[in-house]
């Protein structure tokens, strides 16, 4: 008996390093009767999460007030860190003017908000942004 599971053992071995050896051969498939089936192309399809569509949108192109993180005020001056912080506690908000409702803010913030409205949106918020601390730390440094 052990003779035999020994012999088992180096066969299984011997075939399972044959492809080491060089000897591999071109895989083929075979039909019902024995003849190759033609290869029919098959069409990829594209599908794109609710993520990718919004970054698709002018969400990509501006600062989403209800989706986007901090560090993306860093290219405004003046938003980045204090005001940007206020605007992402105080969110969701449901046109881009609702800002200038923000408890605390200055006439000169007020003012800083209203000379960026051009760089601001608003959309439906998304988990895939909202989720945890992402909104404050999304872990990118540069």
């Amino acid at each position: 008996m052990k003779n035999l599971v020994r012999l088992l053992t180096l066969f299984s071995l011997l075939l399972g390093c044959w492809g080491w050896l060089g000897t591999t051969g071109v895989a083929q498939a075979v039909g019902i009767n024995g003849l190759t089936l033609p290869q029919v192309p098959v069409l990829a399809v594209e599908f794109r999460n609710k993520a990718d569509a919004k970054l698709a949108t002018e969400f990509g192109k501006k600062i989403d007030l209800n989706n986007t993180n901090v560090r993306a005020f860093q290219n405004y001056p003046g938003l980045y860190p204090t005001l940007a912080k206020k605007i992402i506690k105080n969110a969701p908000y449901s046109k881009v003017e609702d800002i200038l409702d923000l408890p605390g803010l200055s006439d000169r913030q007020k003012e800083l908000l209203q000379a960026n409205f051009d760089n601001f949106t608003v959309t439906d918020l998304e988990p895939a942004f909202n989720e945890g601390d992402d909104r404050f730390n999304n872990g990118i440094y540069r």
